[in-house]
């Protein structure tokens, strides 16, 4: 499906003009969303990944779904996206990392946070991942503007994915779309041999 220019780091695996696209929703702070993630590390990545069955057919995109019932799915996926725009090479490892560490996010570890304390926290992750430099930009992509409700610098990077998510009908995560279908038989659950099976039906080239 369609893709903003500036979020072409969200494709996680496959070549960039693969023809079949598979639209990934998640959620940093969904468990279930993070249990998906590391299947599309450990099995999807390299069946489509150069060397992989299906490479040059299919590219994997990581659509950010902020689900607001998790107070800290903003600030999370604010973070994501200053990393796409900071160190684009390293948006799927940090999206591990943070997934790795999302248990740190949920609703009890972080009710006492201030979104400063949690926007610090993030920048710690970041820097496991990140360069110096790189993590300096990322640290001013998350500072507030002067203007009272003006947001931080990557607000617009947000909208467009939230806007996204609505105008295609995803309300949770994860949820995948195929070839810009929602396929709800993808589960969190899935390993090589569902992927593979999935794939060997649905690839068309």
């Amino acid at each position: 499906m369609a893709l903003q220019p500036s979020l072409r780091p969200t494709i996680i695996a496959g070549a960039h003009d693969a023809p079949h696209t598979l639209d990934i929703f998640l959620d940093y702070v969904c468990p279930f969303s993070a249990k998906l993630s590391y299947a599309i590390d450990s099995t999807l990545k390299p069946l489509v990944d150069v060397g992989g069955l299906y490479y040059g057919k299919v590219k994997v995109i990581m659509r950010l779904q902020v689900q607001p019932w998790h107070a800290t799915s903003t600030y999370t996926h604010e973070a994501g996206l200053a990393v796409v725009r900071a160190a684009p090479e390293k948006f799927w490892t940090f999206s591990l990392a943070l997934f790795k560490q999302q248990a740190e996010f949920f609703d009890g570890p972080s009710s006492n946070m201030t979104p400063l304390q949690i926007r610090e926290k993030l920048a710690s992750i970041a820097a496991e991942v990140i360069a110096k430099r790189q993590l300096e930009m990322f640290k001013d992509l998350l500072k507030l503007k002067p203007t009272p409700n003006g947001g931080i610098g990557v607000t617009d990077d947000l909208k467009y994915t939230i806007k996204f998510a609505r105008q295609n009908g995803v309300h949770v995560s994860p949820t995948a779309l195929w070839d810009g279908l929602i396929a709800n038989q993808i589960s969190s659950s899935w390993g090589e041999k569902e992927w593979s099976e999935f794939l060997a039906k649905n690839v068309a080239v």
